[in-house]
């Protein structure tokens, strides 16, 4: 990997620390030559710090080191990307990231789904949403209209039409995704089971 150190004021590379798992920024340090070395060679972060004008291994003092999973460089070779498996709150102030933010996995557009499907649960009696209505019917329903839909995407499976496969499909997962939700759960609890089951290798 060649990485051009000399680039940057200090000898220093900007290096960005991103979950190997959940794929959120945790922070942003610097390191020079012997601060990748030294990485490298343990498996976990280290960098310069400016302040302390030494080596700081992440962690040393608390515990919650970042583990290395993969190192890359940037096409300009001057910015590195590392994903690594943390240990434990990244920033000094005892959140997960230096922004302040919770570290859990993201779905893009099922995310903010649920978002939806949990906003139009809460919303009281007045609401008159079609997943509020099916809150209200209790899980029975729910559990039938599950049951229905994962129905029509067997049929559906079996033809050659692919656009109502998919929105078949597409219906079975939002009632799935309100029946997780009747149940207390959350599509990252079905991931934490899946995760579990390929043995993969994280502190949770």
């Amino acid at each position: 990997m060649e990485i051009n150190f000399k680039k940057h004021p200090e000898n220093l590379v900007p290096t960005i620390v991103q979950d190997s798992l959940t794929k959120n920024v945790l922070m942003l340090g610097f390191m020079n030559e012997e601060a990748f070395t030294k990485t490298e060679k343990t498996g976990k972060v280290t960098f310069f710090s400016r302040s302390k004008n030494r080596l700081w291994t992440k962690g040393e003092e608390t515990g919650n080191y970042l583990n290395v999973v993969s190192l890359k460089v940037d096409c300009d070779n001057d910015t590195l990307l590392i994903q690594a498996d943390p240990e434990g709150p990244v920033c000094h102030k005892g959140t997960d990231t230096c922004w302040g933010e919770k570290n859990v996995s993201s779905f893009g557009f099922l995310s903010y789904l649920e978002n939806v499907i949990e906003d139009r649960r809460n919303a009281g009696e007045h609401e008159k949403s079609y997943v509020a209505s099916l809150f209200r019917n209790g899980i029975n329903k729910i559990a039938q209209k599950v049951g229905e839909e994962a129905v029509e995407v067997v049929i559906e499976s079996k033809d050659d039409d692919d656009l109502a496969f998919l929105n078949e499909s597409a219906d079975l997962l939002f009632h799935f995704m309100i029946l997780l939700q009747a149940k207390g759960f959350h599509i990252r609890d079905v991931e934490k089971t899946l995760r579990a089951r390929h043995k993969y290798d994280r502190n949770e």
